[in-house]
């Protein structure tokens, strides 16, 4: 069955790359592994910290960044229980295996004078919550009981948000798909489908060449320092 195995990446962006690098490195101990021009973008910036478990947590600086300004309830929820519009990150979880991990995680946060509350149980996992730079909220999280359909997924919040018990069915047994070798063309586009906000004249134009000829122009995959 063709579906994600996992996060490669989760891209935030940021006005700040020196203190969100600072930051992730020294109070979660991630290792900075890649910085380098943004492929593609003009004046943009590019870092990757690697977790341990093979993912990365990515940071994106462009030019006017920095002059974005951070609305609490727009473009930040500021806390795990806070708003932000449609489409923004509500808050960031990463992931340790066990409680002793979570623990020694808290332990390390604070000896980087970071505020940390928890851990919270909340069944599936228990967490621990504090802030990064530029008002992430953030979250590390370990597993707790198994996170099965019959126990989780409630009626009445199904209810609540108009799925009804046959579209959950349907949501929790995902077609068996297996993929066609990449033999699938692109589709026509579609208003109705959801769409990168790229120019509309730009867009077509890249859903009208070839996927290898689009490839050939976008060739990036030489790392910046020479070996």
């Amino acid at each position: 069955m063709v579906q994600p195995t996992g996060i490669h990446h989760i891209a935030i962006m940021t006005g700040d790359m020196k203190k969100q690098i600072e930051f992730f490195s020294d109070v979660l101990g991630t290792p900075l592994v890649a910085i380098f021009d943004m492929h593609g973008v003009p004046g943009g910036i590019h870092a990757f910290l690697k977790l341990d478990g093979g993912c990365y947590f990515s940071l994106v600086q462009l030019p006017e960044t920095a002059d974005i300004p951070i609305t609490l309830g727009i473009t930040h929820a500021g806390t795990g229980a806070g708003n932000s519009a449609p489409g923004t990150m509500q808050h960031l979880a990463f992931y340790v295996k066990d409680e002793t991990q979570l623990l020694a995680m808290r332990d390390r946060i604070r000896t980087k004078g970071v505020n940390v509350v928890g851990p919270l149980n909340h069944g599936m996992c228990k967490s621990i919550y504090f802030a990064g730079p530029e008002q992430l909220t953030l979250e590390v999280a370990c597993p707790g009981m198994p996170v099965t359909a019959d126990r989780w997924v409630d009626p009445s919040v199904l209810e609540k948000v108009g799925i009804t018990p046959e579209e959950a069915q349907v949501y929790a047994n995902p077609d068996g798909y297996a993929g066609e070798g990449g033999a699938v063309k692109q589709p026509d586009y579609n208003p109705a489908k959801p769409h990168m906000a790229y120019p509309e004249d730009r867009y077509k134009m890249m859903l009208a060449v070839p996927d290898e000829a689009l490839a050939a122009m976008s060739e990036h995959s030489e790392p910046p320092v020479p070996a």
